[in-house]
């Protein structure tokens, strides 16, 4: 089974986890559900591409490893997160506007749709990772790719569990996270995610021409900076009470030392 072949079975196995989610979303009217399986649904392309190729195993294995790890450990998260809190106010704005009845079908295109699309194109390196069975040995991109894995994972990680603990304390309600990995970035969860989608690539560059997926990662870059992560947060908190301070002192993505210390720091 050539790249081609492979690469489109991982994209109808996508295809029919997003169908599956639109028609459960419809019925709890709540699209929210898509953005839970963002990370496991890479998993299930890994899985496919996983089964279906003949690569080295050594490299199947670990890129098939990492991506799992990741992807449900994000999943888990974004369900502890938002269970119980009902649909996000992203897709609720949008189910007014197109109305209640029109936005299921709506949402199917615009949502689970598109995340799909994205999904199979950014899970490009994943499919070439496993697909060579040369070299049959792991390279130095290998070793540099699970290390660059590894701080994106911590920086993630570490991230949203900080952010958890910060929340649920209720003396700190309205207030700004500026302590810990948020002191050096305000968001090293989106600098995490971004890290680990350049480790996964770097190693399918230890496959002949696993370089030209480098589009993959750009991809995710760009959405975590430009559109669903670091964009629409801050224009979320922008005009929350000590923001502004905290966007003069710390780097907004690269995690830098603070250019001078935070006030009221928690």
């Amino acid at each position: 089974m050539d790249w081609l072949q492979l690469f489109l079975l991982g994209g109808l196995a996508i295809l029919l986890m997003m169908t599956a989610l639109w028609l459960v979303s419809v019925a709890a009217t709540d699209a929210s559900l898509v953005d839970i399986f963002w990370g496991p649904g890479f998993g299930l392309a890994a899985l496919t591409y996983f089964a279906l190729s003949e690569g080295w195993a050594g490299r199947k294995l670990l890129s098939l490893a990492l991506t799992l790890v990741w992807g449900l450990r994000l999943g888990l998260h974004l369900y502890r997160r938002n269970r119980g809190k009902g649909e996000d106010d992203r897709y609720r704005r949008f189910r007014q506007h197109y109305g209640p009845e029109r936005y299921g079908w709506v949402s199917f295109f615009q949502v689970f749709l598109l995340q799909g699309a994205l999904m199979w194109l950014i899970s490009a390196p994943l499919l070439v990772a496993q697909l060579s069975p040369t070299p049959s040995a792991f390279t130095l991109f290998d070793a540099l790719g699970s290390l660059m894995w590894l701080i994106g994972f911590a920086f993630e990680t570490i991230g949203d569990w900080q952010l958890a603990q910060f929340k649920a304390n209720p003396a700190n309600y309205g207030k700004v996270l500026k302590a810990g990995l948020w002191r050096y970035t305000r968001h090293p969860n989106c600098f995490g995610d971004a890290c680990i989608w350049w480790g996964l690539w770097l190693i399918a560059c230890s496959s002949p021409w696993g370089w030209i997926t480098v589009f993959a990662p750009a991809l995710m870059t760009f959405l975590l900076v430009r559109v669903s992560g670091v964009a629409l947060l801050e224009q979320n908190l922008a005009q929350r009470p000590g923001y502004r301070e905290y966007i003069e002192s710390t780097s907004t993505f690269f995690p830098w030392p603070p250019k001078r210390r935070p006030k009221d720091e928690d």
